[in-house]
């Protein structure tokens, strides 16, 4: 087969224009799975995402690996939970990335907390934080499964993209249609599934189903550890079991990152089911998007 220049010349311009359109798209990182979806939800085509966690893991503790120094040295973009959700590791791994655009005060750095509310922020002077357990004095960062929040937290991104990306302006307000009307049907759907869940009566393990409850309407009673990252003591525990027993409380919920013999303990001799929730994307190989993550743990807590 003979090559005319004309057609070579064509076929490199080809080939320039894929490749280079392949290097454009938005590398983001986010700390989170399902800070991961939702940015894939708003970003389709024109970004690429890399979490720096796993759904089955406790994202206030991951391991600082070198590799993921390296990963967010090559970031356009960084999403994190804020609200110092990874305040044990996030920060050094992106000062130590030496990654200009991502350093916090920069565009590309973005903090999800912004978009929302947040809620039980402790109303104590910070000296006497410490004696209060592992509070997190900004608020409760476990916002991101109430749908409210998640489309706050998609517009938050597709602003942030578009800005920089100016060229997939378009792309992004359009994927952020799409996925604003697939919420709204889901909502719908949801709330139907949950409605016998309203007003039930729930103990927890960590303070972090908080935003779940106010939206699905259960009323929080107690939880096993007796300050948010101190394990439960055999007194604490002992006085729980009798509050659920008086409060008729019959649905214990842990994450199910979280172990689950002290849980299982408290639900057993409190005469109540135990169930252990998925709370991130990707926390069970079938939960993949944020949809899936809801679905799952409405599904989960009807079972309980």
């Amino acid at each position: 087969m003979r090559f005319t220049i004309k057609t070579i010349i064509a076929a490199a311009a080809l080939l320039i224009a894929v490749g280079g359109r392949a290097e454009a798209k938005l590398r983001v990182v986010a700390s989170i799975e399902a800070l991961a979806d939702l940015s894939k939800q708003v970003g389709g085509d024109r970004i690429d995402v890399t979490p720096l966690s796993r759904g089955y893991q406790d994202p206030h503790f991951v391991e600082a690996k070198p590799s993921l120094v390296l990963t967010l040295n090559r970031a356009d973009a960084l999403v994190y939970v804020g609200l110092d959700l990874e305040i044990g590791w996030l920060p050094p791994l992106v000062q130590q990335s030496r990654n200009g655009r991502i350093q916090r005060g920069q565009p590309a750095n973005i903090d999800a907390s912004a978009a929302i509310k947040p809620e039980d922020v402790p109303n104590v002077p910070s000296d006497q934080l410490r004696a209060l357990g592992d509070i997190h004095p900004l608020g409760n960062p476990h916002y991101w499964i109430p749908p409210a929040n998640a489309r706050a937290i998609a517009h938050l991104l597709a602003d942030r993209f578009a800005a920089l990306d100016p060229g997939g302006a378009a792309t992004y307000k359009a994927e952020l249609a799409r996925f604003e009307a697939q919420l709204a049907a889901k909502e719908k759907q949801w709330a139907a599934a949950a409605a016998p869940l309203r007003g039930t009566r729930v103990v927890t393990y960590h303070k972090s189903w908080s935003y779940v409850a106010r939206w699905l309407g259960l009323e929080e009673v107690g939880y096993i550890e007796p300050r948010p990252g101190i394990p439960p003591t055999a007194s604490h525990t002992a006085q729980l079991i009798e509050l659920m027993k008086r409060s008729s409380v019959k649905l214990v919920i842990v994450d199910s990152f979280y172990p689950s013999s002290t849980a299982r303990f408290v639900a057993d001799n409190a005469h109540a089911r135990l169930v252990a929730a998925p709370s991130n994307v990707g926390a069970t190989p079938a939960i993949k998007t944020y949809f899936d993550l809801v679905d799952a743990l409405i599904a989960a807590l009807k079972s309980g």
